[in-house]
């Protein structure tokens, strides 16, 4: 009956350190691991929500749009205060203008709607506004360029 019980080997302290360094490196990896996925869901649900917006700003620059030639047309005072409002708000969630007008044509933030007369590739008039989000282009500005003639 003796032959069938093997004795274990008795564990070193050496041993047992190692065991332990390895251990210990991998929970600080494990840590640091969900540490990343705890920052990563955080900036995930902030940029959603920024971006969720995006849509719903964009269905109100087609307002300010018809509030900004209203404005123009009629010269009322009342008006143009109430679309400085307007562009106060947007500005507040940090939506602005991309100036074009005179620029060289840039196709990441503007869309050619017509070639004309002028100095080419110059961005001659602005059919409609374009609009930044933050850093990111929300809506392309539609402008008429030269076309160097």
């Amino acid at each position: 009956m003796n032959k069938l019980i093997k004795k274990k080997k008795p564990v070193t302290i050496k041993q047992l350190q190692l065991q332990l360094n390895e251990l210990e490196t991998k929970w600080k990896r494990a840590l640091a691991d969900y540490q990343n996925l705890e920052k990563r869901v955080v900036k995930d649900r902030v940029s959603f929500v920024q971006f969720a917006n995006a849509a719903l700003i964009d269905k109100l620059l087609a307002v300010l749009d018809g509030l900004e030639q209203a404005a123009n047309h009629l010269k009322d005072q009342g008006l143009n205060l109430m679309v400085e409002q307007f562009k106060a708000v947007l500005a507040i969630e940090e939506v602005k203008e991309i100036k074009v007008l005179n620029q060289m044509f840039d196709p990441q933030t503007m869309d050619c709607v017509e070639l004309v007369a002028g100095p080419a590739n110059k961005v001659i008039s602005v059919s409609q506004k374009g609009y930044w989000l933050k850093d990111k282009v929300i809506r392309p500005a539609k402008v008429k360029v030269g076309q160097g003639r």
